[in-house]
């Protein structure tokens, strides 16, 4: 089968692997329809993530139809459509039964990662009856994808850690497709402004369209002076940092105000400068994660039930034969205009 091959940090492949094989009673073969690129894909290029070993196949999300279960699989049978989520759970472990899937004791985030990953034809899935969500025929492959990763992240380590509450000012910083996914599902809780914050002006005026209530450019503007103008000179009640650098988690640190939280929700692969001394007297709260993916079932009934619609986050599609250049096009998202590319088989 064609896969995406990681062979060291800047270097990958479209190349001929074998098919994977059932090896546990517990797994599923999927035959992947669509996968995508995640922002986490381009960090382990970068070399952010050194334990990702030569020639591992990479990518985490995906949708596709089960091709064959192991004898230890009762939820699922060959001819399912399924969302791969990017956690994998063995649902037994003291981390599966708090609902804390991320750090499952045999899984977490696995795929594309320690085993290989979806940005191939075929798809090995431990644990499928945790892993794997059947998808309603309601909800379109496209809109399926989005649940793979990137809402459930935005809206469980953005939005729920962030404690988004009704008649909040928040702030996401960072235009991304995290960020949108935390635009998209911060308005399940009502807040009173949402103003997204980035350096594209494109990707600003597309938010705008998404549902943010104002829109400031990090790059050019003075982005204290224009919280503390919107807030009566309080702070935002929520900042949601979803880029993983320090000059973008320095922001949330300047705007927030009193009693008010920060949700990191970027990858961050180098440390920040935590400014404790201004921050120990103002009982925020700051919190960090790796998405569990616990929502998937409920952001399913949302997008079922067309309340939102996170397929307008797919900017570019390309077929696997493509994928590399699919790479290129992410790699240079305010160039390309891109947020989310869709790869098909």
């Amino acid at each position: 089968m064609k896969a995406l091959v990681y062979h060291g940090e800047h270097n990958i492949t479209l190349s001929d692997v074998s098919k994977p094989q059932i090896e546990k009673a517990t797994d599923a073969i999927v035959r992947i329809v669509h996968t995508t690129i995640c922002g986490t894909d381009l960090g382990i290029l970068k070399g952010k993530n050194p334990e990702v070993t030569k020639g591992r196949i990479l990518g985490h999300e995906g949708v596709g139809i089960i091709e064959e279960t192991g004898s230890g699989v009762s939820q699922f049978k060959k001819g399912d459509k399924v969302i791969i989520s990017c956690i994998t759970a063995c649902g037994s472990c003291i981390y599966c039964k708090k609902q804390m899937y991320a750090h499952c004791k045999d899984g977490g985030w696995i795929l594309g990662h320690l085993i290989d990953g979806t940005q191939a034809e075929y798809v090995r899935i431990p644990y499928a009856d945790n892993s794997l969500y059947k998808i309603p025929e309601t909800v379109d492959d496209e809109t399926a994808i989005m649940l793979s990763d990137i809402l459930p992240t935005g809206h469980e380590i953005g939005v729920q850690y962030g404690n988004v509450k009704p008649g909040d000012t928040i702030a996401i910083v960072g235009a991304g497709p995290v960020g949108m996914a935390a635009l998209l599902t911060a308005q399940f809780y009502s807040p009173a402004n949402i103003v997204m914050m980035d350096t594209d002006e494109n990707r600003l005026e597309f938010s705008k369209k998404l549902g943010a209530t104002h829109t400031i450019n990090s790059g050019t503007e003075d982005v204290v002076k224009f919280i503390k103008e919107l807030t009566d000179g309080e702070g935002v009640d929520v900042a949601i940092e979803a880029v993983g650098l320090p000059e973008t988690f320095d922001i949330c640190q300047r705007i927030i105000r009193p009693g008010g939280h920060i949700a990191n929700v970027g990858v961050h692969g180098r440390s920040v400068d935590f400014q404790i001394q201004d921050l120990w007297i103002k009982n925020i709260t700051l919190t960090t994660g790796l998405v569990n993916t616990n929502t998937v079932p409920m952001l399913l009934n949302a997008v079922a039930s067309k309340r939102i619609a996170p397929n307008k986050l797919i900017t570019h599609r390309f077929k696997l034969d493509q994928i590399l250049e699919a790479y290129e096009v992410f790699k240079n998202g305010a160039k390309e205009k891109a947020l989310k590319v869709l790869i098909s088989n």
